[in-house]
């Protein structure tokens, strides 16, 4: 989906990082500059937060089914072109109700 709507990406699993720990991925996302996606909120929001200088963080709220979360990154990629910089921020989306919600912080702030 990413790839599709212009940005660069890649997945864990094709960088052969499968099954390795959300800390054992942070070296490789800090030095490659890449802009993680995850719906692990909790233990990336921690990560992000020592991270003195990062590519951005897009969160995508509450765990749901596949077809919900490709819903909403969809909605993130309509919101953020790829010329965008996120440096050190969060994008988070959610849903309340029927509405999608997107917020963006900074972090560490």
């Amino acid at each position: 989906m990413a790839i599709d709507a212009g940005h660069e990406a890649s997945h864990v699993n094709w960088l052969g990082l499968s099954g390795e720990t959300d800390w054992g991925l942070m070296p490789r996302i800090i030095s490659d500059d890449f802009t993680f996606i995850t719906n692990n909120a909790r233990d990336f929001r921690k990560l992000y937060a020592r991270a003195p200088l990062h590519a951005g963080l897009v969160i995508i709220l509450p765990q749901a089914a596949p077809q919900l979360q490709r819903e909403l990154l969809m909605a993130v990629l309509e919101e953020f072109q790829p010329s965008d910089q996120l440096v050190n921020e969060v994008i988070e989306i959610a849903i309340d109700g029927d509405e999608i919600e997107i917020s963006r912080y900074e972090l560490p702030n």
